[in-house]
Formats: C-alpha cells, sequence, structure tokens
C-alpha cells in the first residue's frame, strides 16, 4: 500500500504501518482474521500474550515515531465504555468514551497523548464481541441520551481501512434511540461509510485549524481542503456532521487563518447539517512541552507564555483565549445554523459569560447538545 499524497485516490495514514503484531490469544478471533486478510500485505508477527513489540533500537521520546509504524492486535481487559476524562474545574459536556485503541498513526506535534501514553505503538483492540455487548447494556440500562465517540485516546478512522470497525459500529448505532456515535478524524478514510445504513444515528467530525498550523503542526494528516470534501461526501450520504476547532493555536496571522478556515468550512459544507462545533484553546500536561520539542524541534508555539490552570494543564492567559475566541466565534456566527451548538471545550463559565454566551449557557451545555443532535434531519 504505498503512501503518496499526490495520487487520485484518498490519502489513507494506515499505509504507513510497516508491520502488525498480534497476542497469540487473538490470533483465531473472526474479527482478526478479517483484519489480517485486508492487511495481508503488511508484514504479520505473532507474539505471546503480554508481551509487546520490540522497539529497543530507538530511545525515548524518538521511538513515538517508530511506534506509529507498528500496530499490535490485542484484547482490551478493561472498560471499554468509560466518561470522558474531565476535570471538575472545567464545564465538561458529559461526553463518553468507546476506547477502540491507543495512539494514532498521524502525527500532531501538540497530541496529548504523547505526555498519557506509556507505549509507543498502535494499539487496537479486537475482542470486539465484548465491545458490542458493553455498549449493548449501557444503552439499554437507562433513558439517558448518549454522545459516544471513539476519537479520545486514537483517531476514529485513520486506520479505517485496515480494521472495518465503522463497518460494524455504524450500523450496530442505526437503530438506538438513546445514544449517537461520534467519528472524530483528521484523515479522509471515510470509504467504508458509503452506503451503511446509519439511521442518523452516527456523526463523522472533523478537527480544524488555522492553514498554517495544519501545514506545520499536523503531520500525516489530510489538509484542510481534503478533509471538508469527505465531510461534504458525508453530508450527502446523510451523516450529521461536527467540527472542532481544538486546540486553537496562537501564532503570526492567527486572525486571519481562523478566518479563511471557517470561511471554506461553510463554502463546503451545508452548514444544516452541523450538530455542534466546539472551541478550545491549546492546553497540555506539562511533560508534553519537553517530548514535543525534543520530536518536534522546529515547532515554535510552545515558546509563548502560560499559565499553569486548575487542571494541571498549561493554557494560554485569560486575555488571549478571551480575545481568540470572541474572533473565531464572531466568524462562526456569521454562517451557523441555528440548529448547531457552539460550545467551549474544558473552560470556565466565567470564559462562558466573558465570550458573550448567556449566564446559565455552560451549565446546560450537555442538553444543548442532545438537542442539537436530535434536531438535524
Amino acid at each position: 500500500m504505498p503512501c503518496k499524497k499526490n495520487t487520485t485516490k484518498p490519502y489513507d495514514p494506515a499505509c504507513h504501518i510497516q508491520r502488525i503484531y498480534v497476542h497469540e490469544g487473538c490470533q483465531d478471533l473472526p474479527y482478526t482474521r478479517e483484519i489480517l486478510e485486508r492487511a495481508k500485505h503488511i508484514p504479520t508477527e505473532i507474539i505471546a500474550d503480554n508481551t509487546v513489540p520490540d522497539l529497543q533500537e530507538t530511545p525515548y521520546p524518538h521511538n513515538l515515531n517508530a511506534g506509529k509504524h507498528h500496530l499490535l492486535l490485542c484484547r482490551n481487559k478493561g472498560h471499554f465504555f468509560k466518561p470522558c476524562p474531565g476535570t471538575k474545574e472545567y464545564r465538561c459536556c458529559d461526553y463518553q468514551v468507546l476506547n477502540i485503541g491507543m495512539n494514532c498513526p498521524m502525527d500532531c506535534v501538540y497530541c496529548i497523548l504523547q505526555a498519557y501514553l506509556n507505549n509507543p505503538w498502535l494499539s487496537f483492540f479486537v475482542n470486539i464481541d465484548d465491545l458490542l455487548d458493553e455498549l449493548e447494556l449501557a444503552l439499554g440500562s437507562t433513558s439517558q441520551f448518549w454522545r459516544i465517540g471513539t476519537g479520545e485516546f486514537t483517531d476514529s478512522m485513520a486506520l479505517d481501512s485496515l480494521t472495518g470497525l465503522s463497518k460494524i459500529l455504524v450500523p450496530f448505532m442505526a437503530d438506538k434511540k438513546t445514544g449517537v456515535l461520534e467519528l472524530k478524524t483528521k484523515s479522509v478514510s471515510i470509504g467504508n461509510l458509503q452506503d451503511l445504513h446509519h439511521g442518523g444515528r452516527t456523526i463523522v467530525s472533523w478537527s480544524l485549524n488555522s492553514p498554517s498550523i495544519m501545514a506545520r503542526e499536523e503531520f500525516r494528516t489530510a489538509s484542510l481542503e481534503e478533509r471538508l470534501t469527505a465531510a461534504a461526501q458525508c453530508a450527502d450520504w446523510g451523516y450529521k456532521l461536527a467540527f472542532h476547532f481544538d486546540p486553537i493555536i496562537y501564532h503570526d496571522g492567527w486572525q486571519e487563518g481562523y478566518s479563511n478556515t471557517i470561511a471554506k468550512l461553510f463554502a463546503s459544507v451545508p452548514a444544516d447539517k452541523i450538530a455542534w462545533i466546539s472551541l478550545g484553546a491549546l492546553r497540555y500536561l506539562p511533560a508534553l512541552r519537553t517530548i514535543a520539542q525534543a520530536r518536534f524541534p522546529r515547532s515554535h508555539f510552545f515558546h509563548e507564555e502560560f499559565i499553569l490552570g486548575l487542571d494541571n494543564k498549561y493554557r494560554y492567559f485569560r486575555g488571549l483565549r478571551v480575545e481568540m475566541y470572541q474572533h473565531i466565534l464572531s466568524e462562526l456566527r456569521r454562517h451557523v445554523s441555528s440548529q448547531t451548538c457552539v460550545y467551549f471545550c474544558m473552560e470556565s463559565d466565567e470564559i462562558w459569560q466573558e465570550c458573550g454566551f448567556p449566564a446559565g449557557a455552560a451549565k446546560n451545555l450537555p442538553e444543548d447538545l442532545d438537542k442539537a443532535v436530535q434536531s438535524i434531519p
């Protein structure tokens, strides 16, 4: 599977996988066999359970570079379905995470996973029956409406051409009245979504940024134009859409950059298909700066001034965050549908109000998101 961006075929980050490792106890699972059949062009190695791929030739943190080319198929021995790891100090949206694996073949300088992961390789969980059983139990145990995403610890679609997971999850969710699935990506690996019965219960979403940030800080990802073309295609297939301006990064020309991205977004995608748009300024664990600067010495945005927030993450000073939020909000409000929920990810109620949201808007965020997704036809 050659990796070339200048071809007529959509760029697929899964083509960077150089070797697949399979835990011995997983090799006979039907889902494992399906994946390996699709990946028969990639060298495969069976390794004992509870062992790991050997990437010892590269020292930390540079083994994170090598790890993105090595995929481990294994079991998830914990829970698949968990609340999003937010923090009580900032407003959370009650999102639920469906953990399908760890790490991502794409490589963003600001990726928080670099500071979270204790292993460098890609992991994908193949005990799919356990995942579906757990999801079925959660969706059937209460009348609560669940917003569920697979993109917290990995990209939802980057490996989909190999895993085919969307072809399992999207039809599974199609008749579920108490939940909606969000597939969040920076790729354009959407081929498996065509012709699936989704019943309006799947949202396909993309992370967006200023064009210069996407070009300089997001490696092996789809371009802005590619992402928006893929989003328009998904809208044609009847999927609801969402977009995430997160992390918003201060840089020279940031006003023009984010304005250009927003203009291109609404020139490409029907506004009435967008369920929500989130905004979140750059925030990171203290350990991330050292790791990212070692791996990406040409990147400079970590050199700005930051303050340690209540969640023990570094953030821009409040005044700069408000300035960036107000600019992006004003641009979005020129185009956005009244049905779309525009919101902040992990910000205080005071920031919401300072940026022009009415009192109580932050507190009502979970309900507003639920209403938004159910109001999109």
